[in-house]
């Protein structure tokens, strides 16, 4: 993987993220990890993170803008808090960030190496030189500002950076990983992500071998021959860069239909209603918990065990937990902290042995898998959202500059509806009843009855 693989163009934005979704997020990019490390191990997070596209969909399922480059700095801050407490006993550590914080990567990785033993030099070394190829040997226009360096106690590491061109209002992002890098200088990167604009310098280019061998020569051989060779070179073209997989952002803020294949929503609606009764009436009896929340499960299991060519339409993610500009709809704080709730303790109890509750989530993302081929119907995209945006109080829906409905710590709420399209299915909330009935948690409050999302009739 050591290569570039794919390109996509991200509008620029600005603003901060706000406290009650920064915290939020946090904790949802330490449980995500975690069950990531679990199943797949440490290497598997750093490929992860090296991926344009599951980079993009983890920051969207996690409330951010969908489309935005804020994505970027939100995904690489959240998980430096949220990993900050258990990166020792997690094996991961993230260093760096943006501005301020990007220049004390140095500092922060000869910190790690006198806590772990890893080699800082070596990691230093490499943190410079990426630096250096994006800034200076890939000349792109666009201006580094955000430098994030994420390194397992096993010395495997993967950069994400992204430099911005003020002008065009355009966000590039440049991903790279250690596992399988030959050459600093020569095809490093994992994947560069920004927008297409026309032939650009890139001396990281396979290529482009001979034209850095050349410049060394020149350096070494003095200046007339230099200014012979840009003489004879001045009308010759430069190299033409390589056809890429280029994921294309657009400008609007709003999520459409035509941004998301929406089978694979409606699949995912499908497997939340079949495994929901089945898996977490008896596995997660969490007081509170309910169609909506397992319908944003589902949308997590996909981020923690979906292969990469399942984010190739990374708004679709958004539909879990919205987003904080109010797109596609306000982040349902209720079901946010439902959610967070299931994967922690999900997750502590696969630490300790029991890996039931995770296996069920798991369960999720592979029955939307099987179903995404299957004949299915359900609501179209804009009901989706209209119900979603019609419930957001009862969701304890939040965007940035607006507060939807009641959601200060402690307040009343209503019970959520059913998410659209759903219908009542009697056996199976017969069954959940009764289960509710007889499973209390340690406080001696009943667990609430599981509503089932379902799908209208195709």
């Amino acid at each position: 993987m050591g290569r570039r693989s794919g390109s996509a163009d991200l509008p620029l934005h600005g603003g901060r993220v706000p406290h009650w979704l920064g915290s939020r997020m946090a904790r949802m990019g330490r449980v995500v990890s975690e069950a990531i490390v679990h199943h797949y191990g440490r290497d598997e997070l750093l490929r992860r993170l090296a991926h344009p596209f599951w980079f993009q969909s983890f920051g969207a399922v996690m409330g951010m803008d969908w489309h935005s480059s804020g994505i970027t700095t939100s995904v690489i801050g959240a998980l430096k808090r949220g990993l900050a407490p258990v990166s020792h006993e997690l094996g991961v550590h993230v260093c760096g960030g943006r501005g301020r914080h990007s220049r004390k990567t140095p500092a922060e990785l000869r910190a790690l190496g006198e806590a772990t033993g890893l080699d800082a030099d070596s990691l230093c070394h490499a943190s410079r030189l990426v630096a250096k190829v994006d800034s200076a040997a890939l000349q792109d226009h666009f201006q580094l500002y955000l430098h994030g360096f994420v390194v397992s106690e096993s010395g495997e590491w993967v950069v994400v950076q992204q430099g911005m061109n003020t002008d065009r209002r355009q966000a590039r992002r440049y991903h790279w990983l250690s596992e399988g890098l030959e050459s600093f200088v020569e095809a490093p990167h994992s994947a560069i992500e920004g927008p297409h604009q026309g032939e650009i310098v890139n001396l990281t280019d396979r290529r482009a071998e001979a034209s850095r061998r050349g410049q060394l020569e020149l350096a070494q051989e003095g200046p007339d021959r230099v200014v012979a060779t840009l003489r004879r070179l001045r009308e010759a073209p430069l190299p033409r860069p390589e056809a890429l997989p280029h994921l294309q952002l657009p400008a609007h803020h709003d999520l459409r239909a035509s941004d998301l294949l929406l089978r694979r929503l409606h699949a995912t609606l499908a497997a939340a209603a079949q495994r929901g009764p089945v898996d977490f009436a008896e596995l997660l009896l969490t007081p509170g918990l309910g169609a909506r929340s397992v319908l944003a499960l589902a949308t997590v299991s996909e981020v923690i065990h979906g292969a990469p060519c399942r984010f190739s339409d990374p708004g679709r993610f958004s539909t879990a937990l919205g987003g904080k500009d109010g797109h596609p709809f306000p982040v349902p704080l209720h079901v946010y902290d439902e959610t967070l709730a299931v994967l922690r303790s999900a997750v502590d109890r696969a630490r300790m042995g029991n890996d039931e509750r995770l296996a069920a989530i798991r369960e999720l993302d592979r029955q939307a898998r099987l179903l995404e081929g299957a004949s299915i119907g359900g609501p179209s995209f804009d009901e989706f959202v209209e119900s979603e945006r019609r419930h957001a109080a009862a969701y304890g829906g939040m965007t940035v500059g607006t507060t939807v409905g009641t959601t200060m710590k402690g307040a009343s709420r209503p019970a959520p509806p059913d998410p659209p399209g759903s219908r009542r299915r009697p056996d199976d909330t017969k069954n959940a009843q009764d289960k509710n009935k007889k499973g209390r948690d340690a406080s001696g409050q009943v667990g609430s009855q599981l509503s089932l999302p379902g799908l209208t009739d195709p």
